[in-house]
């Protein structure tokens, strides 16, 4: 994982607990879940998407190469907001 994806996946984990604790959840579940969901998002995509994008633009480009390397990690923190915005909405409904 690139130094982007790892401090993403630590704010998550941040993140999520904090949220858990204000909202007067399991902060531990919470967290697993969101960095789970963090996780699972960003090995999918940087399987499919990077791997299909990574052919000549690495090679001729390092700047292209740096951006869609960040694809996944961006992507998954987007994933990470919509997870928690569920996890909000069914501790509202208890």
């Amino acid at each position: 994982m690139l130094l982007l994806a790892k401090f993403a996946g630590i704010a998550v984990l941040v993140w999520f607990y904090l949220t858990a604790k204000e909202k007067g959840e399991q902060p531990v579940k919470w967290a697993v879940i969101g960095l789970i969901g963090y996780w699972i998002t960003w090995w999918a995509l940087r399987l499919t998407i990077v791997e299909g994008l990574s052919g000549g633009a690495l090679s001729r480009n390092p700047t292209t190469a740096f951006l869609i390397f960040q694809i996944p990690a961006l992507c998954a923190i987007g994933a990470a907001f919509l997870i928690r915005k569920k996890l909000i909405s069914d501790s509202a409904v208890k």
